[in-house]
């Protein structure tokens, strides 16, 4: 008898703790100080049960005695063991229930103050009623689901098939090629098989029709994916470009969306204390940079059929990526890089091609970097924000020199243009950058020619006119070495 005590308690102490460790109240979980209203406590065990189901969880929990935004332990007199009309209490939920399920109170003193715990099972088959009502959570409300013929869809969805994901769900698209995939394999030197990659990579569902992740994974996923950039600090401000990377499989999207950031992080030149050489600082840290967007592709909630945003403003790069943390993850486990996978199949191919590591390194890398701070949990997306470091070098770079190749605002050239030269416009950069380069140049023998400042301006428009496709590097293999050269195209 005492064991069995002590098992209780611990699962008592257990199942608090981890739900207090989630932070916010999840729709699978409750705090309440006094709840004691009998019909209110079954309407809750319908809607925790139902949202049990939609939080892949198997039990939903109704907790007394702790503080729902303090989380601090305050006791509670609530007594589930009381007689309503003669009857008992249990007794009177169970019966206006439906379909009968079995939960369960159980208690404990914690920290001197006594918490009690309903556990409650999350719903089979069908939806649980109470008194013929089905209930639903919404954040943390308790709602007829009549009332939200999508979430009841969900719910049905839900029972009937399990939690959607990119493996269950078929894709939108029959007629899906896979050639960059089969590229993209060939260049990490893994060999697919045509007649057995769609099973070894589960690209089909149980009836042989292409999934979601086969969607992703195709030439043509039909997702956008979109990297804006603004002039300001907010979406109010002017939109100066937008690069789409959803009309390629998602594994190249992702190597463009991080090259993309490289574009962007332009080097600026420190002369302060200058003695020797001119040291050059980013504009932000490329690798916490890299480590947001990987994260973003491969924890998206890509069965909503959107995919992760990439904004940059003035001072700073969001990245958003839909979906909240898994039911079975915590902040804490998130910070300390504990992985808990959204997209399973996705993470294990990230894996195998050696994107993303099992160490789950990637957010302490950006915490150790940015801090926690950089970290906003939506309620229904996970933000990381990348901040910029300008450098004021008493208004030697401007406040505008947000530089970005599709970007051509006459100021940024101004500001570099030396000797009083007279006004030179982007077009007339970059009709001189194609003239010098009929013949092989260097960055710094073009630099010197268009007597620019080359700390930014100069690779700025190099890297337009390569990705326009109009010069070339002479050396492709060995894009940073030092002698490297351009060449028009003809």
């Amino acid at each position: 008898m005492i064991i069995l005590e002590l098992l209780i308690m611990s699962e008592v102490y257990d199942i608090v703790n981890r739900c207090i460790s989630h932070g916010d109240e999840a729709e699978w979980f409750e705090f309440k100080e006094n709840l004691n209203k009998p019909d209110d406590i079954g309407e809750y065990i319908s809607a925790l049960s139902n949202a049990a189901v939609m939080a892949n969880e198997p039990f939903g929990y109704l907790i007394w005695g702790v503080h729902n935004t303090t989380h601090e332990f305050t006791g509670t007199k609530f007594n589930y063991n009381k007689d309503i009309n003669n009857e008992p209490f249990q007794h009177y939920l169970s019966r206006k229930l439906s379909p009968a399920i079995y939960f369960r109170f159980c208690e404990e003193e914690i920290n001197g103050k006594r918490v009690v715990v309903l556990i409650i099972p999350a719903a089979r088959i069908v939806p649980t009623e109470y008194k013929e009502v089905r209930y639903i959570r919404i954040g943390s409300s308790k709602e007829n689901i009549k009332k939200h013929p999508d979430r009841e869809a969900a719910l049905f969805s839900y029972l009937n098939y399990g939690p959607p994901t990119l493996l269950n769900i078929e894709s939108r698209y029959t007629d899906l090629t896979f050639e960059q995939l089969f590229l993209y394999y060939d260049m990490k030197g893994i060999r697919l098989r045509e007649e057995t990659f769609k099973k070894n990579l589960e690209l089909l569902t149980p009836t042989g029709k292409y999934n979601m992740l086969a969607q992703l994974l195709s030439d043509t996923p039909h997702i956008p994916i979109r990297f804006a950039l603004f002039n300001g600090d907010d979406k109010s401000s002017t939109m100066y470009a937008v690069r789409d990377f959803g009309n390629m499989c998602l594994l190249l999207a992702l190597e463009k969306v991080i090259d993309y950031g490289d574009t962007i992080n332009v080097p600026q030149a420190d002369e302060r204390d200058r003695r020797v050489e001119r040291k050059e600082v980013r504009l932000f840290n490329q690798n916490a940079f890299m480590e947001a967007v990987i994260n973003a592709f491969q924890h998206n909630l890509w069965t909503s059929g959107s995919a992760p945003k990439f904004h940059a403003y003035k001072d700073r790069i969001e990245i958003t990526s839909l979906g909240t943390l898994p039911s079975n993850q915590t902040k804490d486990g998130f910070f300390a890089g504990i992985s808990v996978p959204v997209n399973d199949k996705l993470s294990e191919i990230f894996l195998q091609l050696h994107i993303s590591e099992m160490s789950g390194r990637g957010v302490p890398r950006i915490v150790d970097i940015y801090g926690k701070e950089a970290f906003e949990f939506r309620d229904n997306a996970i933000v990381v924000t990348i901040p910029f470091n300008r450098l004021d070098l008493d208004n030697d770079v401007q406040d505008d020199a947000y530089v970005q190749d599709d970007v051509q605002d006459d100021a940024y050239v101004q500001d570099d243009v030396q000797d009083n030269l007279d006004y030179i416009t982007p077009d007339q950069i970059e009709s001189k950058i194609l003239e010098l380069c009929t013949t092989a140049r260097s960055a710094l023998e073009i630099t010197d020619n268009l007597r620019i400042k080359g700390r930014k301006t100069v690779s700025r428009y190099i890297r337009k006119l390569l990705n326009e496709g109009k010069i070339a590097m002479t050396l492709p293999e060995k894009p940073k070495s030092k002698n490297q050269k351009y060449i028009a195209i003809k």
